[in-house]
């Protein structure tokens, strides 16, 4: 199976607890900065490495998963290197906050191609390989483990293009549950809070940092990425050693049968009447 982001933080933390059940890994990392910047780390082959010499299956990949070839390249090593593929983790990510009015062209479009780009385009080889080996009759055990984020179903201010691509993420794998499920593939996100190098400057409590542990996260990766979760699909996950729950997705709330073209003075006589009823937009509040 494939972990993407696999060097750090929770993607090691996801690898070592699957090598533990028992996957074989392409452990996947550019090993950049937590901004997708600076010189790459071989963090990827270390962390490898050290499976291997607790007895796992492990090996390294330096893909650029936002990449279109390089994506499906990275599927591709899989097959070639243990058979087939029988899960994905899409992980990998990088941050670079700031106020919407500050946010440069680059900052936007690094942090969409990476988070939301990245996910899609291994999805998108992985699912083409699962749809080739349903249609041609071969049995197949295919499982996607997104991430998206609070910041992507509740948002956070400083988050636009972090918070935008965790958003589509979400979405895309309601997406891609429907079109991949006659295949016999599920696919699920989770929206973990843990403290990692990407949150290190929001949690400094070391009490919090026990809560907060990645190994809270990790149990939820290894039992959607097995048979055991075969039944669920399309849903979103909240984990962290605070909470274990299920984030519900855009539902429709109050409204009305328009008689005919509105008015905006009706418009906003009605849109009073509904925004009464409605709930009120629910905000990260204590996740961190």
């Amino acid at each position: 199976m494939i972990v993407t982001g696999a060097g750090r933080g929770l993607g090691r933390s996801h690898v070592e607890a699957l090598a533990r059940s028992g996957a074989k890994l392409i452990v996947n990392d550019l090993g950049v900065n937590r901004d997708g910047q600076g010189e790459g780390l071989p963090v990827a082959e270390e962390v490898a490495a050290a499976i291997r010499a607790q007895g796992g299956e492990a090996i390294a990949s330096q893909h650029d998963i936002s990449d279109w070839d390089a994506a499906g390249g990275l599927v591709q090593q899989a097959i070639d290197t243990y058979g087939r593929l029988d899960a994905v983790v899409n992980n990998a990510g990088i941050l670079r906050d700031r106020m919407i009015v500050n946010t440069s062209e680059a900052e936007w479009d690094d942090v969409i191609r990476v988070h939301l780009r990245g996910t899609f385009a291994v999805l998108r080889a992985a699912g083409a390989y699962w749809r080739e080996q349903a249609k041609g009759g071969n049995p197949l055990q295919g499982n996607v483990v997104n991430t998206t984020s609070p910041s992507g179903l509740f948002g956070k201010p400083g988050q636009a293009n972090y918070g935008s691509a965790k958003a589509g993420i979400a979405t895309l794998t309601m997406i891609a549950a429907e079109e991949l499920g006659p295949y016999g593939v599920t696919v699920n996100a989770v929206a973990p809070v843990a403290h990692t190098r990407m949150t290190a400057d929001l949690v400094s409590d070391e009490g919090a940092m026990q809560t907060l542990a990645p190994e809270h996260v990790s149990p939820v990766v290894v039992w959607l990425s097995s048979v055991r979760s075969r039944s669920v699909t399309g849903r979103v996950f909240e984990i962290s050693g605070k909470r274990f729950g299920i984030a519900e997705p855009w539902r429709h709330g109050p409204g009305i049968a328009p008689q005919g073209v509105m008015t905006p003075e009706e418009v906003g006589s009605i849109a009073d009447t509904l925004l009464q009823a409605a709930l009120p937009p629910e905000r990260m509040g204590g996740n961190l």
